[in-house]
């Protein structure tokens, strides 16, 4: 009996090892491809977004509430729920036949059913980077074999980010920008280092005000008058916990910072600002713009050419 349970325990740890090689093999990159693609759930605002610019609209049969692009997903998918708090009842009451889900979705419990279930699950790195954009495109494309169209949404994407390059050119003096999540019994959580507002305030130009952490973690007053921050940034959201440039100044600590002195405050949509997806460049010109007034802002290539998103569907 002893010797059947340790066996046990030797399989369920080899097992446990192998998902999560499988899952490492394909964060780095290795190819994944899913065999059949006709009833694909999505999970998370990025993912989503791709699948539409790849023409795969017509298979996807579930999404997230975090795919809030196109507007018209949520009123042609049913919802899965919250991307971290998932039910594999809802996910495979679906019968999906592929379910791609942004790295980190949840919770564990709910992931491992669904990676234990008899349907492919493509786990999509989310890295926040430039490069991380690129990625994400080429994952999700080979998984719903759509690699043919990647190619033509990654020159429209790279075309974009090098236009951005040009304009943070005119850069002078870098900004320490602060991001804030929401504001929790008195304190703000902010945006630490591996987050991605960090990503998305490097891309516009500037300096995130907190390295000192990975993640989102709530900061004293001491710590947020150190940071000294110059800009604070936050994210527009509906209902409780929205971040307003009042709830900031009014603060004690905030309003001894250098951003108090002209209120500076700026506020993006989520997932424009944090999706790390196709339209990331974009987001990351208009925070460039809005930190450095003296920019001259231009439409970047995907913006001047109107149909480039249908002939990237064609």
């Amino acid at each position: 009996m002893k010797s059947r349970k340790k066996t046990h325990r030797v399989l369920r740890g080899w097992f446990r090892q192998l998902t999560a090689a499988a899952c490492l093999s394909l964060i780095a990159g290795f190819p994944v491809h899913a065999g059949d693609i006709s009833r694909i759930v999505s999970i998370g605002g990025a993912v989503t977004e791709i699948l539409y610019d790849l023409g795969k609209e017509q298979n996807i049969v579930g999404i997230d509430t975090t795919s809030l692009y196109p507007p018209r997903a949520a009123t042609e998918k049913p919802s899965v729920g919250y991307m971290r708090q998932l039910s594999a009842e809802g996910v495979l009451g679906l019968r999906p036949t592929l379910i791609l889900a942004i790295e980190n979705s949840g919770p564990k419990d709910t992931m491992a059913v669904l990676d234990a279930a008899h349907v492919p699950l493509v786990v999509v790195p989310d890295n926040y980077s430039e490069q991380g954009i690129i990625e994400k495109i080429r994952v999700i494309a080979k998984a719903a074999a759509a690699s043919d169209r990647a190619d033509c949404l990654i020159n429209e994407v790279n075309a974009d980010l090098a236009a951005l390059a040009r304009l943070k050119t005119g850069i002078a003096a870098t900004k320490r920008v602060m991001f804030i999540l929401s504001f929790a019994n008195g304190r703000a959580l902010v945006a630490g280092r591996n987050t991605a507002a960090d990503g998305i305030i490097r891309m516009a130009g500037a300096q995130n005000a907190v390295e000192e952490y990975e993640g989102y973690k709530p900061v004293t007053d001491e710590a947020v008058i150190a940071a000294k921050p110059g800009v604070v940034l936050t994210m527009q959201r509906n209902g409780p916990g929205v971040v307003t440039a009042n709830d900031v100044f009014s603060h004690a600590a905030f309003a001894a910072t250098p951003a108090a002195a002209d209120r500076s405050f700026i506020s993006m949509e989520g997932l424009y600002l944090l999706g790390f997806g196709p339209r990331s460049a974009r987001a990351a010109r208009d925070l460039a713009t809005a930190l450095y007034p003296q920019l001259k802002s231009e439409a970047l290539p995907s913006e001047r050419i109107s149909s480039s998103r249908s002939l990237c569907r064609e």
